[in-house]
């Protein structure tokens, strides 16, 4: 799957989050290598797309211990489709991709090249 750099050459990668009625919003998403999970969206962007709650979850991030709540969700990612649990929380800027994409994906990134891909 190719991406693309962003501002201040942020990891891009164009996916589709998937609403419980089949509808696709494509979205670019930054590759967080500080994120351990799979996907973090801002709460705001969660209404239009009906996911189930599931649980929550304090995490550590750079602003302080920050409360998640977790949906499951699902996305179209690289052509095939995902049921993942995702992260919601408030003031999120960008929509986040986690390591968990890393542990079954080789990750190339050559920005002299403009290379950017998840295979």
């Amino acid at each position: 799957m190719n991406g693309f750099f962003g501002d201040e050459d942020a990891l891009l990668f164009e996916i589709n989050l998937i609403a419980s009625d089949g509808l696709e919003i494509p979205v670019d998403a930054m590759l967080d290598t500080g994120f351990s999970y799979f996907l973090a969206i801002d709460e705001q962007d969660l209404d239009a797309l009906g996911w189930s709650y599931i649980d929550q979850q304090i995490m550590r991030t750079a602003r302080g211990d920050i409360r998640f709540e977790i949906y499951v969700g699902k996305v179209n990612f690289g052509g095939q489709e995902y049921d993942i649990p995702v992260h919601v929380g408030k003031g999120l800027s960008e929509v986040l991709l986690g390591r968990q994409w890393l542990t079954n994906r080789r990750l190339v990134v050559d920005i002299n090249k403009n290379e950017l891909t998840l295979e």
